[in-house]
């Protein structure tokens, strides 16, 4: 029982300072790197639309979350999941996008971001199973998901030789 409530405690206080964790699906190729917060026992995800993609995570599915430390940003606990989708307007769903809300940064839309979650959003919720996996002993290294993200113009011509010009003492 010692050992349950430890491995609790780990993924708890591990998961609520980490600002990142990686997420896999039941069925996914590979796990995702989400934000997220922590509420109600367990991890909230808002995603699909235009926030982050959340592949293969379905309501009444299963979950493997990867959290990294916070100082080292190494990979300190693994933990399952039982997925539940929160529906819009429910008081299940207000309190995970109120503290959603306070985590997601540069919205395009302000404060009118919640009424875009409720209407082309899903806002999950990862309950912790109480099942940790030991630690690798391997990499685990993959290759990057394909992302259409691209920089918007390329650099312009005239910038390595100003960038260069200021490294020179006068």
């Amino acid at each position: 029982m010692t050992r349950q409530l430890l491995d609790q405690a780990l993924v708890e206080e591990a998961t609520k300072k980490s600002g990142l964790i990686w997420v896999r699906g039941a069925g996914a190729p590979a796990a995702r790197a989400v934000w997220h917060a922590w509420a109600d026992g367990g991890v909230c995800l808002v995603g699909d639309g235009s926030e982050q993609p959340l592949t293969g995570l379905a309501d009444g599915g299963s979950a493997e979350v990867t959290v990294r430390s916070k100082d080292k940003g190494g990979r300190l606990v693994t933990w399952t999941a039982t997925v539940t989708e929160l529906s819009a307007g429910s008081p299940e769903w207000d309190a995970a996008v109120a503290e959603l809300k306070g985590k997601r940064l540069n919205a395009p839309d302000g404060e009118a971001m919640t009424d875009r979650w409720a209407r082309e959003c899903r806002v999950l919720r990862l309950r912790p199973t109480g099942a940790t996996a030991p630690l690798p002993t391997g990499s685990l290294a993959e290759p990057p998901v394909p992302s259409p993200a691209t920089t918007r113009h390329p650099v312009p011509a005239a910038l390595p030789k100003l960038l260069a010009r200021r490294r020179k003492p006068k």
